[in-house]
């Protein structure tokens, strides 16, 4: 009877590491995102291209960076760069509008084209599993994001390469040494 109970044990305790397992994504192109539509998406489209991701919000000082960011998706799209923007409403309440209004937003104020997002959290309890990636423990930077406009930029081959914080803006050198940088690694 107690070897029939450790074996019923050992096959639950199987199946709850198979069913974690499986909602644990094993690289950035498979965490499961929906787009500003609502449309469910991923990071496959952007497999083998160099990502410069960044947590967005509409009411913030940091705001005007959506200018360098639209500057160097058109700079660089053809070599490889995609700018990728998550709004987020953690830092000061500062993406206060729907997903909608937020499209509406970027398009007309910014004209803004590279691919945005679902509104998300990027810590916290509840925070989305792309961040969980990009900021959390395992991660080359991990660490709570301070602020909106945190950009992380990743290599073809899905590996984090950098964190910049807020005050560093698109344009900055480091920046562009590092996406320039990125974009010759084949």
């Amino acid at each position: 009877m107690v070897a029939v109970m450790k074996i019923l044990i050992l096959l639950v305790v199987i199946l709850i590491f198979q069913v974690i397992s499986a909602g644990a994504a094993d690289s950035i192109y498979d965490i499961p995102l929906k787009d500003i539509d609502g449309k469910d998406t991923s990071l496959k489209p952007e497999q083998g291209k160099v990502l410069l991701i960044v947590n967005v919000a509409s009411k913030c000082g940091y705001t005007p960076q959506y200018t360098a960011l639209e500057a160097l998706c058109q700079k660089y799209k053809d070599r490889g760069l995609v700018v990728l923007g998550f709004p987020c409403n953690q830092f000061g309440h500062q993406e206060p509008g729907t997903d909608a209004e937020i499209k509406q937003f970027c398009s007309s104020k910014y004209n803004v084209t590279f691919p945005m997002f679902d509104k998300i959290e990027v810590n916290g309890a509840n925070r989305h599993p792309l961040y969980v990636m990009l900021a959390g423990k395992n991660s080359p930077f991990a660490g709570d994001i301070k602020w909106n406009f945190t950009k992380f930029l990743v290599g073809r081959d899905g590996k984090i390469l950098k964190r910049f914080n807020s005050p560093v803006k698109p344009d900055a050198p480091e920046v562009i040494q590092a996406i320039e940088a990125a974009l010759t690694l084949k």
